[in-house]
């Protein structure tokens, strides 16, 4: 794609970041493909070409955003279905992140949109407050058929339909117990999934404990940051960055880390770009891209250490939902399955797989109607396969799809400790989690 960005408009390091993405692009299309807002609506400009011309518009004219640029890359998943598609590799994820820091910077939304979003930064990343904010949920719940007709009010409405009926209670905080000669890892313990399914990384803890794996606290670690860096609130993004590098910089200079786990994958995928989203950040940096190095999913982790085979999952048929922040943010594709079935499941690829069920963040809150007709054709599609269960590797895909599902959605590192030994996940049992 030829661009016409003025010296002075290059002098920008981010705006000479994404010129060079821009350049990259040749107007094949094959995004067009595998994009599900396009797939969805039908608007090339609600496909990855279709925004990538509104942003080039947008950031070579020097202008402020506007309301058509800003609804058009709002509708945006950031799935990146479009990046595993591309055969030039434009770097989509970078791009997009560039345009909706500039939508935020230049652009004042309106009343209610503005609200909402700040509804949700200041509530989501602060487990207090987001189970203050579940708990008055339960309470308003009978209002969300009416609330869901007002669109002004379809986000509180959106939010009160993935609201679980009950809380899990919190997991209780355990001291590590260290291995002798073992490896010692830190693992995020996350700002909603701590506050919804606990249980998911006592499971992970538990099964790295009996795989000879010590897991040791972060004191003062909190949010990833994924949360408001896909709202485009970059200042925010960037404070809980800089938060989480500072805690694990600190464990990793007193006694190492041979790894830091994420059990969500859409922290992963943001945990593993501190080393780009800090880059201009001298102080921060070298600490940043270390970090990001030492990042991996808990499946990732797990399939290095290839932990014995087990017959626990025998005779169950496992529907296999890879996030797309796994497939696509990640690129981890076979090591979950490889791992469930080393456990004894029938592991099923569910089909169009590569396509998101709609959770992403916020956008199911945001983009409640989208995100409904993309849940809709995800849960068709497993129910094609008569599964037992369906897994998965991030909790906002669980949230998502569990309240509709015909089977249980269990974490696929919950399950994983059952066949090694551990309890049987919760949401086989009736016992609790977001569903």
């Amino acid at each position: 794609m030829q661009t016409n960005f003025t010296l002075a408009q290059l002098a920008d390091p981010h705006v000479a970041f994404s010129e060079r993405i821009l350049r990259k692009c040749v107007h094949c299309g094959f995004c067009t493909a595998t994009c599900p807002t396009y797939l969805t609506l039908g608007d090339e400009l609600d496909s990855p070409r279709g925004r990538i011309y509104l942003i080039k518009d947008m950031l070579e004219s020097g202008r402020p955003a506007d309301a058509r640029t800003a609804t058009h890359i709002d509708r945006c998943l950031s799935c990146l279905s479009c990046m595993t598609t591309c055969p030039s590799g434009v770097d989509y994820m970078h791009l997009v992140d560039h345009a909706r820091a500039h939508i935020e910077e230049t652009w004042r939304r309106p009343l209610a949109d503005r609200l909402w979003r700040a509804l949700l930064a200041t509530v989501l990343p602060r487990p207090g407050r987001f189970r203050l904010a579940l708990a008055a949920a339960r309470l308003a719940r009978p209002l969300q058929p009416v609330l869901a007709r007002l669109p002004a009010l379809a986000p509180l409405a959106a939010m009160l339909a993935l609201a679980p009926a009950r809380l899990p209670k919190p997991a209780p905080a355990a001291a590590p117990a260290a291995v002798a000669g073992g490896r010692r890892v830190a693992m995020l313990t996350g700002c909603a999934q701590a506050v919804l399914a606990p249980s998911i990384n006592a499971a992970a803890g538990e099964l790295l404990a009996r795989l000879g794996v010590t897991v040791v606290a972060a004191p003062g670690e909190g949010c990833c940051g994924a949360l408001v860096h896909h709202m485009g609130r970059e200042a925010e993004a960037l404070a809980a960055a800089r938060n989480n590098v500072d805690a694990w910089t600190r464990l990793i200079e007193d006694g190492g880390l041979d790894a830091i786990l994420i059990t969500a994958s859409g922290c992963g995928t943001t945990v593993k770009d501190y080393g780009h989203m800090l880059r201009l950040d001298a102080a921060y940096a070298a600490k940043a891209a270390r970090v990001a190095g030492l990042t991996k999913d808990i499946t990732e982790y797990l399939d290095a250490l290839d932990p014995p085979h087990s017959a626990v999952g025998a005779g169950l048929r496992l529907a296999y939902h890879s996030a797309c922040s796994m497939q696509h943010g990640q690129r981890i594709r076979e090591q979950p399955k490889r791992l469930l079935a080393a456990a004894g499941f029938t592991v099923l690829d569910v089909p169009e797989g590569h396509l998101c069920c709609g959770s992403a963040g916020t956008y199911n809150i945001l983009q409640p109607r989208i995100a409904a007709r993309l849940k809709a054709r995800k849960l068709a599609n497993v129910a094609r396969l008569s599964a037992d269960l369906l897994a998965t590797g991030n909790i906002g895909c669980i949230t998502q799809l569990g309240a509709d599902a015909s089977v249980p959605v269990v974490h696929t590192v919950e399950l994983l400790n059952w066949a090694h030994g551990g309890s049987k996940p919760p949401a086989m049992t009736g016992g609790g989690g977001p569903q």
